[in-house]
C-alpha cells in the first residue's frame, strides 16, 4: 500500500493525514494548535507541523506529501531566508485603509474597483497580501526595507519541507519529530529562488491574476513601493521537489481549493463552509471579475477556478449567542428549532468582528426587531442562526449572478455539526443542501493532491465517494427580505477602528469535523 499525506496549516491548528494513495482510506492522524492572535510568528507553524506530523506517526513510509495552508497571509524573509516580521494573517483588518488606497490609486470608486478586477480577479480588502504589503511599507518601513521575498503560509511551509535554512524550532525533520530524516537543514539549503507555490494559493494575493496565469508586478511594486522575489507558481500536479529523506512534495494550495478538491467538488457543485468564518464557493470553468469586490475571482486546485465568497463571521456567531444564553450548542440548536421561521421579526446582523463581505471592517452587530413578544432565548437563537445564513446566502446570490451553477449545496464546517443549521439552511438559501459525513476535508485535498503528484496521472485519483445526508426545506424568502431591510443599519466600533489584533484569531474556514470543543 503506497501512503500520502496531506496537511491542513490552518490559523488555528495544523492538521495530518496519511492516507492510501490508491482507495484514501485513512490510516492515521495527528494534530497540533497554533497561538491565538491575528499576526503569527511562521516558525509557530513549523513547530506545530513537527507535532502534527509526529502525531500522526511520521513520514518514513509516505511517498509523498503536500500542505494546504491559511490563504493571504504575508510572510516577508530577508535575504538569506530569516523571517522578517511575524505574518500578518487574513483576518488582520489594520490594512483596511491601505486596501482603499489601493482602489483610488487606479482611478477610485467604481472605476478603480472594476480596474483591479479585471487585473487579478479581486478588488483589494485588508484580507488580501497586496494591502498588508501596502501597510507593510507605510507603517513599517524598516521592516520593509529588509524584505527580499513575500510569499504565503504554505509557500513558506513547502519551502521548509524542502530543506530551506532552520529557523531554530523543532519541525518534521528534527530529531524524534517522527520526520523523513535525521537532522534539521541548515543555512546552505534552498534558497529565495526555490520559493513555489500553486495557482489557487497565489490568486488570493492581488498581484496574480487567475485569467492570465500571471503575477502582476506592476501591482506589487503600486502597493510595495519595488519589486520582490516572488514563488514560482506550480501546475496542479507539478512536484516542488523532495524532502531531505526523498519524500516528493506537492505544489500545495490554499485552504479553499485544498477542501474543493477534498470534497471531489466540480462545477455545477457549491460548497458552502461554515467555520468561525463563512465561505461559498464554486468550481468554475472561467475566470470571476467582480467588480463590486464581492466575488473573488480565485484558481482552484485542478486547474479550473473557484469564484469565492467569505464572510468573517460565521460559526462565532453561534459560539456568541450560545455563550449569552449560557447553553451549549446542543440547546442553541434546540431552542432555534423551538422558534417560528423569521423569529418574530428579530433580526440579528453578525458583523461582530468587522466584516469583509460586505467590506465593513469597523462595523459592529447588531440586533433589530427587539419587542416583548421576541425577547426570548428562542427567538435570539433561531434569529442568530438565521442572521447568519442570510449573509451567506447572499454570498449565493453573488456568485449565481457570476454564473455558478447551483446543482448541488455541500454544507460542511465545524458549524454544520449544528442541528439548526442543516435545518434552517435549506429555507435560507432555497434550495436544498448535502451535509457530507465529517472530515478533514483540506488536509484530505492536500493528501489527494500529493496522490495525484505520485503517479504523475493527467488527473487526481478517485476516492470514495463521500457520504452525504440531504435536507430540505421549505423556502423562507421573507426572512432574506427582512434581513436585506435591516443589514446596513449597524453602528462602527466605538473608537472607529478595526479588531484589537492581539485578541483570539478566529481567522479562516475551517472545513473539518469540530475539534475545539466549539464550531470551528
Amino acid at each position: 500500500m503506497v501512503l500520502v499525506a496531506g496537511v491542513d496549516s490552518s490559523t488555528q491548528s495544523c492538521k495530518v493525514v496519511v492516507r492510501d494513495a490508491d482507495t484514501g482510506a485513512l490510516v492515521r492522524h495527528g494534530r497540533a494548535g497554533h497561538p491565538d492572535g491575528t499576526e503569527v510568528h511562521p516558525d509557530a507553524w513549523w513547530q506545530a507541523l513537527g507535532q502534527a506530523v509526529a502525531g500522526a506517526g511520521g513520514l518514513a513510509d509516505v511517498a509523498a506529501v503536500a500542505v494546504a495552508g491559511q490563504q493571504h497571509g504575508m510572510v516577508c524573509l530577508d535575504d538569506a531566508g530569516v523571517v522578517v516580521r511575524p505574518a500578518l494573517l487574513w483576518n488582520d483588518t489594520r490594512s483596511a485603509g491601505c486596501a482603499a488606497d489601493l482602489v483610488a490609486e487606479l482611478g477610485g470608486g467604481e472605476q478603480g474597483a472594476r480596474a483591479w478586477a479585471e487585473a487579478v480577479g479581486l478588488v483589494p480588502v485588508a484580507s488580501f497580501t497586496v494591502a498588508k504589503l501596502r501597510w507593510l511599507a507605510e507603517h513599517e518601513p524598516e521592516h520593509a526595507a529588509h524584505t527580499a521575498a513575500v510569499c504565503l503560509p504554505h509557500d513558506w511551509l513547502t519551502w521548509r519541507l524542502a530543506g530551506a535554512p532552520d529557523p531554530g524550532v523543532p519541525g518534521p525533520d528534527a530529531p524524534g519529530a517522527g520526520g523523513p530524516g535525521p537532522g534539521v537543514p541548515g543555512a546552505g539549503g534552498p534558497g529565495l529562488d526555490a520559493l513555489v507555490t500553486d495557482r489557487g494559493d497565489a490568486s488570493g494575493t492581488g498581484y496574480w491574476s487567475a485569467g492570465t496565469g500571471a503575477y502582476r508586478r506592476d501591482l506589487l511594486r503600486l502597493a510595495f513601493g519595488r519589486d520582490a522575489v516572488l514563488p514560482r507558481v506550480l501546475g496542479p500536479a507539478e512536484p516542488a521537489g523532495q524532502t531531505l529523506a526523498g519524500t516528493l512534495i506537492g505544489p500545495g494550495t490554499g485552504d479553499n481549493a485544498a477542501a474543493a478538491l477534498g470534497l471531489g467538488a466540480g462545477p455545477g457543485d457549491v460548497v458552502v463552509s461554515i467555520g468561525t468564518s463563512g465561505v461559498v464557493t464554486a468550481v468554475a470553468t472561467v475566470p470571476a471579475a467582480d467588480a463590486t469586490g464581492t466575488v473573488a475571482g480565485f484558481a482552484d486546485a485542478t486547474g479550473r477556478f473557484l469564484p469565492l465568497v467569505c464572510t468573517l463571521n460565521a460559526a462565532r456567531v453561534l459560539d456568541a449567542t450560545a455563550a449569552m444564553l449560557r447553553v451549549d450548542h446542543t440547546e442553541l440548536s434546540r431552542l432555534a428549532l423551538t422558534a417560528e421561521p423569521g423569529a418574530g421579526g428579530l433580526v440579528v446582523v453578525p458583523y461582530l468582528e468587522g466584516e469583509r463581505t460586505p467590506n465593513r471592517p469597523d462595523a459592529t452587530g447588531a440586533v433589530h426587531g427587539l419587542r416583548l413578544a421576541t425577547a426570548s432565548a428562542a427567538h435570539l437563537a433561531r434569529a442568530a442562526v438565521e442572521g447568519m445564513l442570510c449573509g451567506l446566502a447572499d454570498g449565493l446570490d453573488a456568485l449565481t449572478a457570476h454564473g455558478a451553477r447551483p446543482d448541488r449545496i455541500l454544507l460542511i464546517g465545524g458549524g454544520a455539526a449544528a442541528e439548526a443549521v442543516r435545518r434552517i439552511a435549506p429555507s435560507i438559501l432555497g434550495v436544498p443542501v448535502d451535509v457530507p459525513e465529517p472530515s478533514e476535508y483540506v488536509a484530505d485535498g492536500a493528501a489527494r493532491q500529493a496522490a495525484w503528484v505520485h503517479t504523475a496521472a493527467a488527473a487526481p485519483p478517485v476516492w470514495r465517494s463521500t457520504r452525504t445526508s440531504r435536507y430540505q426545506a421549505p423556502a423562507a424568502p421573507q426572512v432574506r427580505a427582512r434581513y436585506a431591510e435591516v443589514r446596513d443599519l449597524v453602528a462602527t466600533r466605538p473608537d472607529h477602528s478595526s479588531p484589537d489584533h492581539s485578541s483570539p484569531d478566529h481567522s479562516r474556514p475551517d472545513h473539518s469535523s469540530p475539534d475545539q470543543g466549539r464550531p470551528a
